[in-house]
């Protein structure tokens, strides 16, 4: 199994930056992101799940997916997508349908950066959109680490110590 080091994330007042690397291609990594493969592995048992997955995957195409959270609650959210060149660059807005409690209903951007590097790909993750919010840019800096751990953890990766 490919040694890869844990995804690291942080925030500024405006955005989220978050980085991990994958042992997949960046077909398969994007795909991962943006199809109804995200209800494979985005999530845990213990936190939310993705479901519902429907996109439109073209620029100007919309996307919806609903967050059922380990209480039960269902959450929707969705967005657009505003540049799709695959597999190096996606980027999609970004809107909870619900009173997030740091963010509110808030449109954000979030940019997949997706880089062959040996072994596989690096995907580096730029959400920006906080201004004015930085508990939900904090937040979602540990947040898009979860995610990025769930990721590799479905690609088979196993975080170097």
């Amino acid at each position: 199994m490919l040694q890869l080091s844990l995804p690291q994330a942080m925030a500024n007042a405006d955005t989220v930056m978050a980085a991990a690397e994958l042992p997949a291609s960046p077909d398969e990594v994007g795909a991962a992101l943006v199809t109804s493969e995200v209800e494979r592995w985005w999530g845990s048992p213990e936190t939310y799940r993705m479901t519902g997955w429907n996109a439109d995957l073209r620029v100007g195409g919309s996307w919806r997916v609903t967050v059922r959270t380990a209480d039960g609650r269902r959450l929707p959210a969705g967005g657009e997508f505003l540049e799709i060149e695959m597999p190096r660059r996606i980027v999609q807005t970004r809107r909870y349908d619900w009173d997030h409690p740091a963010l509110g209903r808030r449109e954000t951007t979030v940019a997949y950066l997706l880089e062959p590097i040996a072994g596989g790909t690096r995907l580096t993750i730029c959400h920006g959109g906080f201004a004015g919010f930085p508990d939900a840019a904090a937040e979602h800096a540990e947040g898009w680490a979860r995610v990025l751990g769930w990721l590799q953890g479905y690609f088979g990766a196993r975080p170097a110590t």
